[in-house]
């Protein structure tokens, strides 16, 4: 499964760009559904009433992806800036450009330098805050152990590049652990010899996650 970056929930990054009194705002969010897009949407054109046009460009980590040039020349805004996002690498992102109309027609190619430098500019913005974050195809091994083997075992999953999400102290210890996808086999490959059979471990299905 191949990573990808995604703006993290609950930011937007801004960014602007000006050609002969012509102000185009990108304003770029985290989503993760048809709807959200929407809903985003017309959130922009809630808050930004008065501008000629607002330009939604879309892309969903299952691979759907959308953009409307919104009344602008064909193929001169929407898809300037979903090109951008692809460029980017993002996926479950919504950007919104908003243009105030500074008088002048910039013609198709000044509106296609404009769209994507105002995307590029806001994906910046959210690079330079730290709002971006890469998602990886990760799997989540859950190992119940008696407490002798606890430190053993926690050794051989960093070796094996894991990472513990959680540890629960019972009668035994439950450790569960995080793997990126096809790193959980080495592990459980070497903890079968080395618990000779006594390992007790449930593997999840893959899924995408911070790691």
């Amino acid at each position: 499964m191949e990573s990808y970056t995604t703006m993290r929930s609950g930011f937007e990054a801004v960014g602007e760009f000006e050609d002969r009194r012509s102000r185009f705002i990108a304003h770029l969010v985290h989503i993760e559904s048809e709807d959200a897009a929407a809903s985003h949407q017309a959130e922009i054109r809630a808050h930004h009433y008065d501008a000629r046009h607002n330009v939604p460009a879309w892309i969903l980590a299952d691979g759907r992806e959308r953009a409307s040039d919104d009344g602008e020349p064909q193929r001169t805004s929407g898809l300037p800036t979903l090109e951008v996002l692809r460029g980017a690498g993002l996926k479950d992102v919504s950007c919104v450009t908003t243009r105030y109309f500074g008088g002048t027609l910039l013609g198709p190619g000044g509106l296609v330098r404009a769209y994507t430098a105002a995307a590029q500019a806001a994906v910046e913005a959210a690079r330079a805050a730290g709002q971006l974050m890469e998602m990886t195809g990760v799997v989540p091994v859950d190992v119940r152990l008696a407490y002798a083997d606890h430190d053993r075992v926690l050794d051989l999953a960093a070796r094996c590049g894991g990472k513990v999400a959680g540890t629960e102290y019972t009668a035994e210890v439950l450790l569960h652990l995080v793997f990126r996808a096809g790193e959980e086999a080495p592990f459980l490959a070497v903890l079968r010899e080395t618990m000779s059979g006594r390992e007790n471990v449930q593997v999840g299905d893959v899924r995408f996650a911070e790691f």
